[in-house]
């Protein structure tokens, strides 16, 4: 029997989710949710459309998974704020993994994980919870991702790593072994990370380097 599922979000992050959920995994997609100051439709992919605020009373979380389908906006901490809102709900959220990716049987995978096809999760490997993982990426035996990451397509982490939360790694990067990607980076597309990092940092550029503006500014997190 189909797990029934909320997607939070109506974006192209959304359109996918639901595009995926629907045609490779036991999930039905029976609803999409949003803030109520963002909802301008009633139906999205012919499906209801609903304010967030309500989700609790349309759709008990006895019933129903969620799954949070938003982007790497703003450090992915906007996909992180509504993700800790589902959780303070009481909602179990779903993950989805490609029948098309290669999961090692001994691999950790969190909730709230979208891992694309043609991704390669070597023995040992740990994915925290609320992670993205797009298409054809390799992550090396024993490495660690942690909590509301970001690693775009045809990135190399290789063994041992570390990456640390709300992370965001761009197309074609690769990290070196025994390397710590350190929170709230930004690594920008083709860079070559060959030595720890530094919190809060932009790196870029091969061996990349670390740019004087802080990676929250760049993009325009809301320091609380």
């Amino acid at each position: 029997m189909s797990k029934r599922l909320i997607i939070i979000g109506a974006g192209e992050t959304a359109n996918l989710a639901h595009e995926y959920f629907m045609n490779d995994s036991d999930y039905d997609v029976v609803a999409f949710a949003v803030h109520s100051d963002y909802r301008k439709e009633d139906y999205f992919k012919n499906l209801p459309l609903i304010d967030f605020e309500k989700i609790s009373v349309l759709y008990p979380k006895d019933d129903f998974l969620v799954f949070v389908a938003l982007a790497s906006e703003k450090l992915n901490y906007n996909r992180t704020k509504v993700y800790q809102e589902v959780k303070k709900m009481g909602y179990k959220c779903a993950s989805y993994v490609s029948s098309r990716a290669f999961i090692w049987h001994n691999v950790k995978i969190g909730e709230n994980c979208f891992i694309l096809e043609n991704n390669t999760l070597q023995p040992f490997v740990e994915i925290g919870n609320n992670v993205i993982l797009w298409s054809g990426n390799h992550i090396g035996h024993q490495s660690v991702i942690k909590d509301n990451v970001f690693i775009s397509s045809h990135v190399v982490i290789s063994g041992f790593c570390e990456v640390g939360e709300n992370t965001f790694i761009g197309v074609n990067s690769c990290v070196a072994d025994n390397v710590k990607v350190a929170k709230d980076n930004f690594v920008g597309l083709g860079s070559v990370i060959n030595k720890d990092t530094e919190e809060n940092k932009i790196y870029r550029g091969n061996p990349a380097e670390a740019s004087k503006i802080p990676a929250k500014k760049f993009c325009k997190v809301e320091v609380n």
